[in-house]
């Protein structure tokens, strides 16, 4: 088959009814078939958030936060772990996780309820149990990454909240990038944006972290009291290694990001689901944003390479699977059944 013909999505999603239950599992898109199939189905406790592919083409999924569980299963779609954090302490999942670079731990961003406190939670990869916690130097830590080194790369959301998720005491805000050392948890670097009420929320490498030109994507959303604020802040930070800046104040009308993926050549793509747009940022016209998909609720999307190396992206949208990419026609295969796709999702595999 030629290269670009077939994509394997590791998601997320319920029924069409918001008491539907939930399922993980891969989506198989075939674009010359134009078909949109499942490749397993897997239930889970409640609904999810984050999701990482493992190598035997299984997934690993954490609970939404305040998140109570992480569960495996492999690629056949059978559970083979799930464990409940709450019996580990005061300790709620952020939602996300990465694996160590060796493939021996994992890292899932997690807050201490009982002081307040961001902490990352340090985990035998195959039990999933904690071996250590380490301090995220902030508050409200939502996802993590490795940056070329095998360090940790942490979004700080900075956002006080309840243990039912009820936002609280806005003014105290403090989001923060920081980078931890993977051998002892110190604190490797720290940065922030000048506006106290951005928070940011998702990350993406542009490229493999291990390149020294690659940038780190990071999609932030507005606290503002003022809701002419918040449409008017911008949606993406960009860390080079050194600097945290803010590139452009275009944005998509509502200062709210929802996902960030890699797209054409170093650039980003952000989705905004509440006002229905993906935008496109690049390097090139570091102060310009535009629109790549304009459909129903884009949110979930990841890298795709298409037919040419790199530059495309696979966007979920309400209506199904929406792909883009510089050098590919656009494409929109409908959902195999009635269904609302959750926060985010992953490449598995492509052909």
């Amino acid at each position: 088959a030629s290269r670009g013909t077939r994509a394997v999505v590791g998601a997320a999603w319920r029924g069409p009814r918001e008491s539907d239950p939930y399922f993980a599992g891969t989506l198989i898109a075939d674009w010359e078939a134009r078909s949109l199939g499942f490749g397993y189905k897997v239930p889970l406790p409640t609904r999810p958030h984050g999701i990482l592919a493992e190598s035997d083409g299984g997934l690993l999924v954490c609970g939404v936060r305040p998140g109570t569980w992480l569960l495996r299963c492999d690629g056949q779609g059978k559970i083979t772990q799930q464990i409940d954090v709450q019996a580990e302490g005061d300790c709620r999942l952020g939602g996300h996780a990465i694996a160590s670079a060796d493939g021996e731990r994992l890292y899932t961003t997690e807050t201490d309820y009982a002081s307040g406190r961001g902490k990352i939670g340090v985990r035998d990869r195959r039990s999933l149990r904690k071996i250590a916690e380490w301090e995220t130097h902030g508050i409200e830590p939502h996802q993590v990454l490795l940056d070329g080194q095998g360090h940790l790369v942490v979004a700080n959301g900075g956002i006080p909240r309840t243990l039912n998720d009820r936002k609280i005491d806005i003014d105290r805000m403090d989001a923060s990038l920081v980078r931890i050392d993977h051998t002892n948890g110190q604190l490797l670097g720290k940065w922030k944006v000048d506006d106290p009420r951005l928070s940011l929320r998702h990350m993406a490498w542009s490229r493999a972290p291990q390149d020294p030109d690659a940038l780190l994507g990071i999609a932030m959303q507005a606290e503002h009291d003022l809701e002419a604020d918040r449409r008017r802040a911008p949606i993406l930070a960009v860390f080079d290694g050194k600097d945290l800046g803010i590139p452009t104040r275009e944005n998509d009308g509502i200062g709210y990001a929802g996902d960030i993926g890699p797209a054409l050549h170093d650039g980003f793509a952000l989705t905004s689901h509440q006002v229905d747009v993906a935008n496109l940022w690049h390097p090139g016209m570091p102060d310009k944003m535009r629109p790549i998909v304009q459909l129903k609720a884009p949110y979930a999307i990841a890298g795709w390479h298409g037919p040419q190396d790199g530059g495309g992206v696979v966007v979920s949208t309400a209506y199904g699977l929406a792909r883009w990419h510089p050098n590919a026609s656009a494409n929109l295969l409908p959902w195999p059944e009635p269904m609302a796709l959750d926060n985010h999702w992953v490449l598995v595999d492509e052909a």
